[in-house]
């Protein structure tokens, strides 16, 4: 026995030893790729030397002699840090993720081929000037020397995702970095799925009134009548199940209430303290770890320039230069429009024109796919744009017999001169000459908000559709594709696009909020990404006479809710201080102490208090109870709470409160009955998964930010090693805003906010600060993977500096890049 249990011994010491040095092993192979910032390097892409100078938060400082210097010095630092990332990012673009990943992503790019970004991306090379393409191919000549080195030195194939798939890595081209922004397009565009969500309400619903109840106009002047969809094409069910992309992180189309949005708000020196504009900034997009930010300044010929980059790309996409700050927010132009295409029942490769049938544009695409045998699609385009397949945006429920869906869409340019725009931006010295460079700008739309030393500006960029006064839905909802009404006639001109330069308040901001109303179809939407935001930052800017940095960082980080303070009393009127006493335990009981916490609440979202889950649940079961009986399995597609909708309710607006009756039952329910009961509902959901301590209940337990790995973020135990999350406050209406996801287990998980803060003081601009959401490393054994990811969390920045020397004298390595002889 003793021999047996001494080689037992022995059998599990050595599987121990053999644990260690595979875990050993596979340290030592990923952490080949960690680059090594103190180097020297002799390439043949530069004129000059190059000085890469990261600071004590691994901000790279570029130098060059030469602009084209300095890109390719971004370029080679981007691919450093982030190349997985970028590589990601042009597969996703081209279409390419089944090459590596298999059958599981061949639903995105079967997407993004009919889209065809990518080879639309390659003609717009032409359209750049002479100066964007030069910056472009430098960049490109960096990334690349970059790819050299990893195969040169072996160092780890570039990112330790490349061991586990393992795919060759084409050298970058000019064209690649076009794509990212056509792809990023994708990423804040919501129109599409609104259409198609409008018609399918539309076909649930009798009543018109219902409809605007449910999906609300932003406020301000009323919209007129739209046809129903149902009389546009009778043959549809009311009611059909529908079809999504499958949820992937690598998806590039965003959930239902997760397009763009942003914060941006300016000052004129008359409301600063110190006499000097000030300019802040915050974009939201969708988590992931690392982020999609990437802080960098670069030194260019007009001077420093210092911001938030996106890897591929080689601008500053929202920062600022010694005298001209620039902050972005999505405009939410309605840019893109569903055409129903009759085909000729004759010829199914034919469709319907205002000049008879016409042959699609077709031509085949294939799409390898690892372990599988190529796939050969068929890409077909009509005059409105590409033809999309039913399966997905739930298109096959909304799209008659014998018909097919197109899709008009700014992005889809083969002239796509927006990155033009953005380098002429970052050499802008002016409010003036940077509105003079955006004209160039096509897509996806933004709201560009401007200060230089003495001047403000917003500025709505971007291509926006001219239509016919005639178009049959207003571009609201599909529309037949062969009626010349319904179709685009160009874009409207760049003079005609929202301007506000100065205004005599001297305060500008936008929170994605409507910014003017004109009528059809001089308009810029009917879909607004906040309703709710914009009411709490008037409050604040109004609040003071003069601003200062700390009091915009203040108002940035803002956790206060308007929604919860202008709803609340309206839910909860005749439910506060009406009950009887009840015991411990009792559902009754645990209503009171509910409502007694919410009464003494002040609508602040933090983190640490339990108010803010009790309001966000019972808000929920409450909009889920109001339209469940009237939109059955459509329901389940609102999964975020729309407050107009509920204000309208409870207000009984245009007769809204019949929302609250249930039609299947004989009685007549009231809408404080219907608050009881999702009280309730949210209470009993709230125990089976927070606990019946209400009193111990967290906000940021429910509400933590999820910077997950695109794929390594579901791998067991290692996503513990990949994946950042965090407890955080605010919520989806509040300035400091953290979009929950609305769907699972976890329906209040941040999925959506703020990668990149800034704000800028032009009266000391190198007291401007700035930070990102993780780290500026995409590689986890980095030490600057997620480094900044606690400041964000705790509201706090790091300096935004263009002093060179104080980089130096902190900086955690200097790179010198050496020209060839």
């Amino acid at each position: 026995m003793a021999l047996v249990f001494r080689w037992l011994m022995r059998l599990a010491a050595g599987l121990v030893l053999l644990v260690v040095a595979g875990v050993g092993l596979v340290y030592f192979l990923a952490s080949q790729s960690l680059p090594d910032y103190d180097r020297e390097l002799t390439v043949s892409g530069v004129s000059a030397p190059v000085e890469i100078v990261r600071d004590n938060n691994d901000v790279p400082h570029i130098f060059g002699d030469s602009d084209a210097d300095v890109f390719f010095g971004l370029g080679y630092a981007h691919a450093q840090d982030r190349l997985w990332q970028m590589t990601m990012l042009r597969r996703t673009a081209q279409g390419r993720l089944s090459e590596v990943f298999g059958a599981r992503t061949l639903p995105i790019d079967r997407l993004l081929r009919r889209f065809d970004i990518y080879r639309l991306a390659m003609q717009s090379i032409d359209a750049q000037d002479a100066e964007t393409r030069a910056a472009l191919t430098a960049y490109a000549a960096g990334v690349n020397t970059r790819l050299q080195e990893i195969n040169h030195r072996a160092l780890g194939r570039g990112a330790p995702e490349m061991f586990l798939f393992n795919a060759p890595v084409a050298p970058w081209q000019p064209g690649d970095s076009l794509a990212i922004i056509k792809l990023m397009g994708l990423q804040l565009s919501g129109h599409l799925s609104n259409e198609v969500l409008r018609a399918r309400t539309s076909l649930m619903l009798q009543d018109g009134d219902r409809l605007r109840d449910i999906l609300p106009d932003a406020p301000g002047t009323g919209v007129a009548a739209l046809p129903e969809y149902a009389a546009l094409f009778p043959d549809l069910p009311r009611y059909a199940e529908g079809q999504r992309l499958p949820d992937s992180p690598l998806s590039p189309v965003p959930a239902p209430g997760l397009a763009g949005a942003s914060n941006s708000f300016t000052a004129a020196p008359s409301r600063s303290a110190s006499g000097g504009t000030l300019l802040a900034n915050d974009p939201h997009l969708g988590f992931t770890a690392p982020a999609i930010w990437y802080l960098a300044r670069m030194e260019l010929a007009t001077g420093g320039v210092i911001g938030g980059t996106i890897p591929g790309m080689p601008v500053i996409l929202t920062g600022r230069s010694t005298g001209l700050g620039w902050g972005l927010t999505t405009a939410y132009v309605d840019d893109q429009d569903l055409f129903v295409e009759k085909l000729n029942p004759d010829n199914p490769e034919e469709y319907l024109t205002p000049d008879g049938y016409k042959p699609f544009e077709s031509r085949p695409s294939i799409i390898e796919v690892k372990d599988e045998a190529p796939i050969t699609l068929t890409l077909r385009w009509t005059e409105n744009g590409p033809v999309l397949p039913g399966s997905t945006y739930d298109l096959e429920t909304v799209t008659p017999p014998g018909h097919v869906m197109a899709l008009g869409w700014t992005v889809l340019s083969p002239r796509d001169t927006s990155m033009s725009a953005a380098m002429g931006l970052m050499k802008a010295g002016s409010v003036t000459e940077a509105i003079a460079s955006a004209e160039r700008y096509i897509a996806p739309a933004q709201n560009l908000m401007l200060a230089d030393q003495e001047q403000i500006a917003l500025k709505t960029i971007g291509a926006v559709p001219r239509r016919d006064p005639r178009h049959q839905s207003k571009g609201r909802m599909p529309s037949q594709g062969w009626r010349a009404e319904n179709r685009w006639q160009g874009r409207m001109p760049y003079a005609s696009n929202p301007e506000f330069v100065n205004p005599r308040g001297g305060i500008l901001g936008n929170t994605n909020n409507k910014i003017l109303e004109r009528p059809f179809p001089n308009h810029l939407s009917y879909i607004w990404g906040d309703t709710q935001r914009i009411n709490r930052w008037q409050r604040l800017m109004q609040s003071r006479q003069v601003h200062t940095r700390d009091s915009f960082i203040e108002a940035q980080l803002d956790p206060v809710s308007f929604t919860a303070r202008s709803l609340l009393p309206l839910i909860g009127a005749d439910l506060w201080f009406t009950g009887e006493a009840a015991p411990d335990g009792t559902p009754e009981r645990q209503r009171q102490i509910a409502l007694t916490l919410l009464a003494d609440w002040n609508g602040e979202m933090n983190e640490h208090l339990p108010e803010p889950l009790i309001y966000a649940a019972w808000l929920r079961a409450l909009q889920d109870r109001l339209i469940r009986d009237d939109l059955g399995p459509l329901a389940s597609e609102f999964i975020h709470v729309e407050p107009i909708f509920l204000e309208r309710v409870f207000r009984d607006i245009d007769g809204a409160s019949t929302w609250c009756d249930v039609k299947q039952s004989a009685a007549i329910e009231t809408c404080s009955y219907m608050a009881r009961l999702a009280l309730d509902d949210a209470l009993v959901w709230i125990a089976e998964h927070h606990g019946t301590a209400l009193e111990s209940l967290r906000w940021g337990d429910a509400h933590q930010a999820t910077h997950d790995h695109q794929v390594l973020g579901e791998v067991p135990v290692l996503r513990y090693f990949v994946n950042i999350r965090q407890s955080t406050s605010g919520g989806d209406n509040t300035l400091l805003r953290g979009r929950t996801s609305g769907t699972g287990d976890h329906p209040f998980r941040n999925v959506h906010g703020a990668g990149y803060r800034g704000v800028y003081d032009f009266a000391d601009p190198d007291s401007s600060v700035f930070i990102i959401s993780t780290g500026q490393s995409g590689h986890f054994l980095s030490r600057h993977y997620d480094d900044l990811a606690q400041l964000w969390r705790r509201g706090e920045y790091i300096p935004m500096s263009l002093d060179a020397e104080l980089a130096r004298a902190a900086a955690v390595g200097v790179t010198r890049i050496l020209p060839a002889q």
